[in-house]
């Protein structure tokens, strides 16, 4: 039994990662706990950012596709998911060209509903940018974070050799181990999370770029009373030969049986 119970712990290895921790102590630990943090930190930014990303993408396709078909602009934005970014475009809009009414000594209608688009483009925007700025600063922190775990194991190992006289294996394995793992920990965060704040403001981009279209596009159409608006093609447009075809076929009938 002794045999068996020691063939096990001889096969074990000293220099995994959980042994390289152990080996830093508290520091160790401490370093690895807070890129663990900046991990989960930029994971969940990130699939929440593309959730809403994408959410308001299809509220785009589905203002494009209903929104320029209403007779009007309440009646358009009553098509819209309420609190969409774009209802909340068209609802300021509409705001904003009656406050302009109101005011008493008014500015022009133009430079009004203007600003007070850009106003409302502005804070979709600032709401996608939520979280970017904290991707950010762990794709920059991270690795300072882990050089500092480094730091302290190559301290350690400068101990060791100091204590023991010589440079020995036993002695240096450890301490370096865990400084190098610190090295890789801080890489792991730090890579992901710059991808992921490059990639989330790419698509921010696109999200605004389509909203303020939208945007110049309503301005048209409310200074013009809904006489300046894009053209929506229809489905029936799209076939005009497969209506007339069978209609061609029905006449040559009739007319041999005449």
């Amino acid at each position: 039994m002794s045999t068996e119970a020691a063939a096990p712990a001889a096969n074990e290895n000293p220099y995994g990662v959980v042994q390289a921790l152990e080996e830093g102590g508290f520091v160790a630990w401490a370093t690895a706990g807070v890129l663990l943090l900046m991990s989960i930190a930029t994971w969940y930014i990130l699939f929440t950012k593309l959730f809403e990303q994408q959410k308001i993408m299809n509220q785009g396709k589905r203002a494009r596709a209903n929104f320029w078909r209403a007779n009007s602009l309440s009646e358009g934005a009553a098509k819209l998911e309420k609190n969409s970014a774009y209802r909340q475009v068209v609802e300021d809009g509409i705001q904003a060209r009656e406050h302009h009414n109101k005011l008493t000594d008014p500015v022009e209608a133009h430079e009004w509903t203007v600003n007070a688009l850009n106003r409302s483009v502005g804070s979709v925007n600032s709401k996608l940018s939520e979280g970017l700025a904290l991707l950010a600063t762990i794709g920059s922190t991270s690795p300072f974070i882990g050089l500092f775990g480094t730091v302290v194991g190559i301290y350690r190992a400068l101990i060791k050799i100091g204590a023991a006289g010589q440079a020995s294996i036993d002695a240096v394995a450890g301490p370096v181990g865990e400084a190098l793992i610190m090295t890789a920990f801080g890489l792991i965060v730090a890579v992901p999370a710059v991808m992921a704040y490059n990639w989330l403001l790419r698509r921010n981009k696109a999200i605004v770029e389509e909203l303020g279209s939208f945007s110049n596009e309503l301005h048209g159409y409310i200074m013009s009373d809904g006489a300046v608006k894009p053209s929506v093609t229809t489905a029936a447009a799209t076939k005009p030969a497969t209506a007339t075809k069978p209609a061609t076929g029905a006449t040559t009938s009739t007319t041999t049986k005449k």
